[in-house]
């Protein structure tokens, strides 16, 4: 498969509203392995979240070289009937498993000789890789079964129980064959063998073959308009059009968001269709029957163009509009926490300026995840993560996402773990405060003492503090002393 041209005719979203602050969108977990890039696997597209071709994916947008592992070996084994696509592992990964005609977008296949490429994010020695294509007469909208697919595969690679490269067009790719009496959507399952653990790792990709043997169809299908994400009041999406030498302005068409109604992602992605079909006679918008014809749908739409129109590709640019940016700030991240037994609080506090969902999550020095918690934010709200662990340093990171997933934010910070105390004394204040009982011992580093928590009902004051209220602050506070002793 020549990969430029393929990837091309990809429906594609310009990333104006991408907001993106610290370091990269995606957090890399221990068990990442890998995934199809050749043609890109569902959970790949997603991770590619910047061009708007796969959206509303849960957490494969983040790792999708994490999707599809599972025990065992394709068809006998693996994944179960109705989870192929996500694994059926991980829960955060379930949403790949949707399954209908419209939902995902389909990477067109000019070439019934295609190559298969993967990205390995973490390699393991491959002893084959199997490639599995759903069968002639397959139903899109059911759930991706065993019964979907052929039982053999199209094409098998020996791997030689040899380590790949790791990264993208690092390896030499796998010559295959599609079959002859395969054409329009499918879905395509790859399965990478490895011979170190006992497990595989399935890679799902769809793909529109627009191949049928005989004359070059009236109507190829150039590109999709995904309806996977609202838009506000006032957003404008424009449908680009591209040839083999550029773009071509004279058959761009727009619209803009009128009503909230019309935001719904079904619905704009219904209004532009029919505007293209309304604007032009060589390109259509819509969904093909088996008769050939061409209607626009409430949901996502297949964009046509006939060979005479000359262009090759559709590109969905979207252009918020114009608001407040949003914003994400971290504070009173300390730069070292108390550690005892294992145990830890991490607490700090986040402030937006805007309603985001907010993600934290904690890392130990081994990129594995000791802490998780999700709340919502809008102003400032106090995290506290409860952590299991050990010493050494850790990373934070924090990801903020608006309830229509139109803006991303991220920060990270590096703190460290370290034993709670010396034998004299359990924290250092205010570190852990919400772990304050009666009899727990800190040092006030303001003074250099320390000091135990009152036995009785005025434990309770120890664990009270803000900057504007810090009355109890031992050795401190004007009221210090009812709630605490001096060691």
């Amino acid at each position: 498969m020549n990969t430029t041209k393929t990837l091309q005719k990809s429906v594609v979203a310009t990333g104006v509203w991408l907001a993106i602050a610290g370091a990269g969108l995606h957090v890399q977990i221990a068990n990442a392995h890998g995934n199809l890039a050749d043609p890109p696997s569902r959970a790949a597209l997603c991770h590619a979240n910047q061009k708007n071709q796969n959206t509303g994916c849960g957490g494969a947008q983040y790792e999708p070289w994490s999707v599809g592992e599972a025990v065992g070996r394709f068809p006998g084994a693996g994944p179960v009937d109705g989870k192929i696509a996500s694994g059926g592992v991980r829960g955060d990964f379930g949403a790949l498993d949707e399954q209908a005609a419209n939902r995902w977008h389909l990477t067109p296949v000019m070439d019934r000789n295609i190559q298969f490429d993967w990205h390995y994010e973490a390699p393991h020695v491959a002893t084959s890789w199997e490639y599995f294509i759903t069968k002639a007469n397959w139903n899109p909208n059911t759930a991706l079964s065993r019964a979907s697919f052929d039982s053999t595969p199209f094409c098998t690679v020996d791997g030689n129980n040899q380590l790949p490269a790791k990264g993208t067009g690092t390896n030499p790719k796998h010559s295959c064959t599609l079959p002859a009496d395969r054409s329009g959507q499918h879905v395509i399952l790859g399965v990478w063998k490895v011979g170190d653990t006992d497990k595989a790792f399935h890679s799902v990709a769809d793909v529109d073959i627009q191949l049928d043997g005989g004359p070059a169809p009236e109507w190829p299908r150039l590109a999709e308009i995904s309806a996977n994400r609202d838009l506000e009041v006032g957003d404008k999406v424009t449908a680009r059009a591209f040839d083999a030498n550029g773009e071509r302005t004279s058959y761009h068409v727009s619209i803009t968001v009128a009503n909230a109604e019309e935001g719904i992602a079904a619905n704009w992605a219904y209004k532009l269709a029919r505007q293209i079909n309304e604007t032009h006679t060589l390109v259509r918008a819509g969904q093909m029957d088996a008769d050939g014809n061409i209607e626009p749908v409430q949901g996502s739409n297949s964009i046509f163009a006939k060979a005479e129109s000359g262009l090759t590709n559709y590109i969905l640019d979207f252009e918020a509009a114009a608001g407040e940016p949003t914003t994400m700030h971290l504070h009173d991240v300390k730069p070292e926490y108390p550690i005892k037994e294992t145990k830890a609080g991490v607490d700090f506090s986040v402030m937006t300026n805007k309603a985001l969902t907010v993600t934290a999550r904690l890392f130990d020095s081994n990129n594995k995840q000791v802490s998780y918690s999700r709340q919502n934010v809008n102003g400032t709200d106090p995290f506290s993560l409860n952590v299991v662990s050990a010493e050494g340093e850790h990373t934070l990171k924090v990801v903020g996402v608006d309830k229509r997933e139109r803006v991303l934010l991220q920060q990270e910070r590096t703190v460290q773990l370290k034993a709670a105390g010396d034998g004299s004394h359990d924290f250092k204040y205010p570190q852990s405060l919400q772990d304050y009982v009666a009899g727990t011992k800190v040092l006030q580093e303001e003074t250099g003492e320390v000091f135990q928590c009152k036995e009785g009902g005025v434990a309770g004051w120890c664990r009270i503090y803000s900057p504007s209220a810090n009355h109890y602050e031992p050795g401190v506070g004007s009221h210090w002393q009812d709630a605490w002793n001096k060691l």
